[in-house]
This record gives C-alpha cells, structure tokens and sequence, in this order.
C-alpha cells in the first residue's frame, strides 16, 4: 500500500502478500478501509518509536535532535529509501476526502507527529537555542506541512532535491542557532 497507493492495492495483493487465504482476512478486517486503518495505526506507531528515540534523545542539543530526525527522515523516505514519501501523506492525499475514519486516523496521526516536534522546539526555546518569542506549535505545524510538501514534491521529481531544500531553509535559514539575548 505505501509503494503502490491506496487504490492499485487490491485485496488479493495483501493476501498474497501476507500469504493468507481470504477468509483470515475477512475474520480480522470487514473491508479494505478497515485493514488500512490498522496499517495507519501501526506506520504511526513505529513513527512514534522513531520520534522517542531521536527527538527525546537528551544527549543532543534539542535542535541537533530535530535536524538529525529530520537527516534520518530523507534517508528512510526519500528517493534512496525503501519506500519513497511518507504513507500518511499518501494516504491524506488518496483516500482522506473519502473515508472519515481514514481522515481521523490521518488528522490524529499528524497530530501526534507535529506535537513531538513542538516538544523538539520547546526544548530548544528553553534551552535558548531559538528565541523565547518562538511559537512551538505553529513553528512545528510549519515544518511538518513543509516536509510534507517536499515528500511530494520529491515523488513527483523522483529526486531528494525538495528535500535538501527544505533542510537548508529549515535548519540553515529558518531555525539558525544565533546567540539569545537576555
């Protein structure tokens, strides 16, 4: 589903691929859109692994912890990764407008996602890495959708080129570490 989309994954491609008849998927999942959401959550959740472990890693400075998340995201998602772009971002844009509890999954999931960054940013504002007047919320909100937009535009260019760029005017333009006065 994350490789080939939404709509050209059929039901007898995830049983082949999980090499189960059709009736075991049927006694788990009522429908595609049920089985998709159980693959939404589980994608979230190693994301989740992915921001404990990086972002909350308290022997980097907060905003090393964000680029070095940020560094591991291209290379896990982008053109050289296994599968390139962010299954979240696919799905939001294949299937969000028609599936309500796809679209909450989706609206939750970011949700989680742009609150770990927040706390990236929060911890970098307290550390006196960005400026006190820093807003992390929105800034993480920023971030998040511009990322997203680089992963798309990444797809569509079958290049990381988005991806440098939005890293160099993240990290050498936007949140450049400069001394905080008091």
């Amino acid at each position: 589903m994350h490789g080939q989309g939404y709509g050209a994954t059929g039901i007898k491609d995830i049983l082949d691929s999980a090499e189960v008849p059709k009736g075991s998927f049927y006694h788990y999942f009522a429908s595609k859109e049920e089985f998709t959401g159980a693959v939404l959550e589980r994608y979230a959740q190693r994301e989740m692994e992915r921001w404990d472990t990086t972002l909350n890693n308290e022997k980097l400075s907060p905003m090393k912890r964000l680029r070095r998340y940020f560094d591991e995201l291209v290379k896990v998602y982008g053109q050289r990764g296994p599968i390139p772009g962010c299954l979240m971002g696919s799905l939001s844009l294949e299937i969000a407008s028609q599936s309500s509890p796809i679209q909450q999954l989706l609206s939750v999931s970011f949700g989680y996602w742009q609150a770990a960054i927040a706390n990236a940013l929060q911890a970098a504002v307290d550390q006196n890495e960005l400026p006190a007047s820093t807003d992390p919320k929105s800034l993480s909100a920023f971030l998040l959708n511009s990322w997203q937009g680089a992963l798309v535009r990444s797809l569509a260019e079958k290049s990381n080129d988005p991806l440098r760029c939005f890293l160099h005017y993240t990290f050498d333009v936007l949140l450049v570490s400069q001394p905080v006065q008091n």
